[in-house]
């Protein structure tokens, strides 16, 4: 990467960031599950609203539930939509949660080029809230890696 593209980068970065913080709900009309940002700020956590309100990421090995290896259910923490079954849970080595697929239409996706390229990122099909991305290298039988926030989920053991 030479300098022209890693300032180019941070500029379109820096430009989506702003856009999304002053107009936060310009696309959550869509979703079945919605709140006013008073009501997700005091419904979620300081962490749990930068990432599913403001897509943040939070710093990997940070979760409990990447270390959560029981059955159960992952659901979002915004809205209780279940999001991934613990069956398809498996150590990424990335230190966020990370799944092979999600429950069959619990998630959504978008191309998310925040980073100066594009990712695609992954959304609660039910409320709107930023998961995390979704890449090309997990495991069989998907090859999918959901590299998802902890904050951004709730473990349901079962």
């Amino acid at each position: 990467m030479n300098r022209r593209h890693f300032i180019y980068g941070v500029a379109t970065g820096a430009v989506l960031l702003t856009t999304r913080q002053l107009w936060p709900d310009r696309a959550e009309a869509a979703y079945p599950y919605r709140l006013t940002d008073a009501q997700w700020r005091a419904k979620l956590s300081p962490w749990a609203y930068k990432v599913l309100r403001q897509e943040a990421t939070e710093h990997p090995f940070t979760s409990p539930l990447n270390d959560e290896h029981r059955a159960g259910i992952f659901s979002c923490a915004g809205c209780d939509q279940k999001l991934f079954d613990a069956k398809t849970k498996f150590d990424s080595g990335t230190g966020w949660p990370s799944f092979w697929a999600p429950i069959r239409g619990a998630t959504g996706s978008s191309s998310d080029h925040m980073l100066g390229y594009a990712r695609t990122e992954v959304h609660c099909a039910r409320c709107g809230g930023h998961l995390g991305h979704v890449f090309d290298d997990g495991p069989r039988p998907t090859g999918k890696r959901y590299c998802m926030n902890g904050v951004a989920m709730r473990f349901i053991p079962g």
